[in-house]
């Protein structure tokens, strides 16, 4: 761990996204910014055509999302399917495995932890 503190800002910018697993992800705080390999945020900018249907997503870390915009389906194994517009927030445990699909043009704002 260094020995100072890692602050990271930004704003929202389309330009500066580049692909993910899927959609594309404008980085605020990448992975091991800091020395903090399990704390990254960023934008994740993603559409309908962009996806093959329902997507079967596994955290690779405990992950809270808020939406600014767009239309998320999310139907947790075993649990009850929920909506995502703009304005919702919702958090998800590592390892917890979900369909996700993608209802309008989205962007959301995550945070891995």
């Amino acid at each position: 761990m260094s020995d100072h503190a890692s602050i990271s800002f930004g704003t929202l910018d389309r330009s500066k996204a580049e692909p993910f697993e899927v959609g594309t992800v404008q980085w605020i705080r990448r992975p091991g910014d800091g020395d903090r390999a399990d704390l990254s945020s960023g934008f994740w900018f993603i559409s309908p055509d962009e996806t093959p249907g329902a997507m079967r997503v596994v955290g690779h870390a405990d992950e809270t999302v808020y939406i600014l915009e767009g239309h998320l389906r999310v139907e947790p194994e075993g649990g009850e399917a929920f909506e995502l517009t703009a304005g919702s927030v919702a958090t998800f445990d590592k390892g917890v495995p979900a369909l996700w699909t993608v209802l309008a043009p989205t962007v959301e704002f995550f945070v891995y932890s």
